[in-house]
């Protein structure tokens, strides 16, 4: 069989020799024909030139493309399982905080019929407030979205051919990976890892990229925060003729007086701040409409080493054309 490893990189240039290095010395110990698909995700260092060395070096078992600017790790993942052609890819980060030791794990799952082999890293050394937010929102999260997502599951994982087609069959521009590789399902195995510290570089995910991952995977899978916006606006709409009903006895029992001033405040800013609310969840639907509708391609490739399939099985029609020349 052969195995493609695919590794989107992002200003790893301190730390990609050294993941090269032991991948290859793992790999060297297997029965398996393997390439590595590195993905230069418009880095601003020398990640670029260490990787035409690399491809120079390791002619045959090393293709690279670069994009044109930073298009993101979901655009790059997306890239490297086009450009594989192995019977099974394994999705690896750069910065060895996927330990290469585990691939031998992950095949011996493989040979024995999985069509997913999911690593589910500890979050050992996290700190203490990072990983109970993950896990409340893990919490949260899967009441609202149709498929079911796990914490301390990402991106490392082994995907069966079979998969990676079904992943390349889905054309959508807003794509959240954690989502889509649960919601094509498929036989699915998941082991545990110690995790594990970064050799170099620092990381690339903030606070700020961590909540927008978050309303990413929150809302790339249902529908249901419209429809409790309509349940909201229902609940809120019938307490309001309530008070209403309320208000008109009061006057019609006691007579008409002044007082309430301090509640009617506190009703409008609170009824404004809950529309405000619902106007950006709706504006986030139509922004996600708005770029499917436009149909742009996922990225552009400035640089390749080799000829990148420049499409999915079923492709956007810019997407296609677009990448294809770039990749040419």
């Amino acid at each position: 069989m052969k195995l493609s490893i695919v590794v989107p990189c992002y200003n790893e240039e301190a730390v990609l020799s050294r993941f090269d290095e032991t991948v290859r010395a793992v790999l060297a110990g297997l029965a398996v024909e393997y390439e590595l698909c590195y993905v230069d995700d418009g880095s601003a260092d020398g990640t670029l030139a260490r990787l035409r060395g690399l491809a120079q070096q390791h002619r045959g078992t090393t293709r690279y493309l670069s994009f044109s600017r930073n298009f993101g790790k979901e655009p790059a993942i997306l890239a490297g399982l086009r450009a594989a052609t192995g019977d099974a890819v394994i999705l690896m980060d750069a910065d060895l905080q996927h330990p290469p030791g585990l691939i031998e794990t992950m095949l011996d799952l493989y040979q024995l019929g999985h069509d997913q082999v999911v690593a589910k890293r500890s979050r050992t050394g996290d700190r203490r407030l990072r990983t109970a937010l993950s896990r409340l929102y893990y919490r949260a999260v899967n009441k609202w979205v149709d498929v079911e997502l796990t914490d301390g599951v990402g991106d490392f994982r082994l995907l069966s051919r079979k998969a990676v087609d079904a992943l390349l069959s889905l054309p959508e521009y807003n794509r959240f990976s954690k989502g889509l590789f649960s919601w094509i399902g498929f036989d699915t195995v998941t082991f545990d890892y110690r995790n594990a510290a970064r050799e170099a570089g620092e990381t690339k995910w903030r606070l700020g990229s961590l909540v927008n991952y978050g309303i990413d995977g929150m809302l790339s899978f249902n529908c249901r925060p419209l429809r409790r916006a309509l349940y909201a606006g229902l609940g809120l709409a019938s307490l309001a003729a309530v008070y209403t009903l309320w208000i008109v006895g009061a006057a019609l029992v006691g007579g008409v007086t002044a007082p309430g001033y301090v509640t009617l405040v506190a009703i409008v800013v609170g009824l404004g701040g809950l529309q405000m609310v619902m106007l950006g969840l709706i504006g986030e639907y139509i922004g996600r409409i708005y770029y499917e509708a436009k149909g742009r391609p996922h990225f552009l490739v400035k640089e390749s080493s080799a000829a990148v399939p420049a499409a999915a099985p079923v492709p956007g029609p810019a997407d296609s054309a677009t990448a294809g020349a770039r990749a040419r």
